[in-house]
């Protein structure tokens, strides 16, 4: 199996219109100051928006005509006009299914039952953004890969790596050979003995970590097929990803860092990705499932007095 290194990620086609506030968090962090303006007023306000030109938008932010055309583009979609329709849809959308009036940050003197509202409403915010924004397609090729898959190696460290390990717990308990590498060394070498057939997964909020990006590109070079998990699809770590499931994250704060809030939305696209494969080896998933259960019952049995 050979590959090509790839260049960019981008959509195929423009967002649907509830999708286009999740798509705005995803990409704002990787744009410039000037198209973020843009993004942050699209986002903030779709109905005042949808009503200006592309003159008025590029003065109500402070930027020029062609900046608020190039974050239109960067959205996904193929003009301005494009852009107000959505807008105007979103605008819609919120207007039928208002979110909980409740802020993303949270104070040091919030009680907690404040602090619970408040992460309630953006784990579920950010489970939407995430469902909202993964593309079956690749989540689907991600699926067929790794059911047929001799062997499957996964890289994280820090909070991606507890993703991770729990990726590679549901696997194993399906019959199915999985690793979960958080040493970037050990991964570096597993790495090397991949080849076509095997399956690797990367999994970085950023899309920059070098230490999960490397034993990607190893694999990558080796014929294995590989998958990257990511909050920032136009990352370094796409360049050797042949499917990019992308991930969203709520607003982070001072107590809420981006290890909390990706770590949510990892979770759902590693359910999606597992739930995927357990149907596609269904015939011999469920009964190492079975016997998994068996073996460990003694554990959770109450014992003899």
């Amino acid at each position: 199996m050979t590959h090509d290194v790839k260049e960019s990620f981008s959509d195929t086609s423009p967002p649907a219109p509830a999708a286009l506030a999740a798509k705005v968090r995803t990409l704002a962090p990787s744009m410039t100051r000037s198209m973020q303006l843009v993004a942050e007023a699209v986002a903030g306000d779709p109905a005042g928006c949808a009503a200006l030109t592309v003159t008025g938008l590029a003065e109500l932010t402070g930027t020029s005509e062609a900046t608020v055309v190039r974050t239109a583009r960067l959205l996904g979609y193929p003009g301005y006009r494009d852009l107000r329709l959505a807008l105007a849809g979103l605008a819609a959308h919120q207007e039928s299914g208002r979110a909980p009036a409740v802020t993303a940050d949270i104070a040091v003197d919030d009680p907690i039952a404040d602090v619970v509202a408040k992460l309630a409403h953006d784990e579920r915010q950010t489970l939407a953004d995430t469902a909202a924004g993964l593309d079956t397609v690749q989540l689907g090729g991600a699926v067929a890969a790794a059911s047929t898959a001799r062997r499957i190696d996964i890289y994280g460290v820090g909070a991606s790596s507890l993703v991770g390990q729990d990726l590679a717990q549901k696997l194993l308990r399906i019959g199915l050979i999985a690793h979960a590498h958080t040493d970037p060394h050990l991964a570096v070498t597993n790495a090397v003995q991949l080849r076509a057939g095997d399956v690797a997964i990367a999994i970085t909020h950023s899309g920059s970590t070098g230490d999960v990006i490397e034993p990607l590109r190893v694999a990558f070079d080796r014929g294995a097929t590989t998958v990257a998990i990511t909050g920032r699809p136009d990352g370094p770590v796409s360049q050797y990803a042949d499917h990019v499931l992308t991930t969203s994250t709520a607003r982070e704060s001072e107590l809420r860092p981006a290890a909390m809030s990706s770590r949510t939305s990892q979770l759902l696209v590693v359910d999606c990705l597992f739930i995927g494969i357990a149907q596609r080896t269904y015939e011999t998933a469920a009964p190492a499932l079975a016997a998994s259960y068996e073996a460990l019952a003694h554990r959770h049995s109450p014992r003899p007095r």
